[in-house]
């Protein structure tokens, strides 16, 4: 009996431990207003994103996170890194976004995602429209900064 025990110990015991580190691998250990970790923004058009975001916060209370990334592995999908980033920036790191923009120039993929306190002042489909009108006509002619720029300002318009 107690082989079968050690045996059913030394098989799951590994999993359960890797179960477990997932995000601590994958993320960042600190984030600003501004996480160009796929490098497709300039230093000043970092600059300018960083002092509009600190701006929006300083007004509505609400913090806004950008993060362009090149890869979500060992994510299948975007959405489950931006849920899973969101849980490590509140847990981990102690830091509360009301707004996750996620990008990928390589993927080709953006994800806005707000937190429910917020949907008092902007609801999911608004983020949507936003993303829709005035981040992604930028994003698919190659101007990422200016997608940022308007969709951050259409944001802050709705959350001031």
């Amino acid at each position: 009996m107690k082989k079968i025990l050690i045996l059913v110990i030394s098989l799951v015991f590994p999993y359960v431990l890797f179960a477990q580190t997932k995000t601590q691998n994958v993320f960042s250990k600190s984030y600003n207003y501004v996480n160009d970790f796929e490098k497709i923004l300039t230093p000043k058009q970092i600059e300018n994103l960083n002092n509009v975001l600190k701006k929006g916060e300083t007004k509505s209370t609400h913090k806004i996170i950008i993060v362009t990334t090149s890869s979500l592995n060992p994510y299948s999908n975007i959405s489950d890194y931006t849920l899973d980033l969101d849980k490590y920036l509140i847990n981990d790191l102690k830091v509360n976004a009301s707004i996750l923009i996620i990008m990928s120039e390589k993927l080709r993929q953006m994800r806005i995602q707000g937190v429910n306190k917020l949907h008092s002042k902007i609801s999911d489909k608004e983020i949507e429209e936003i993303a829709a009108n005035f981040v992604v006509p930028e994003l698919k002619k190659g101007n990422y900064y200016k997608g940022l720029e308007d969709g951050i300002a259409q944001i802050l318009k709705k959350i001031e």
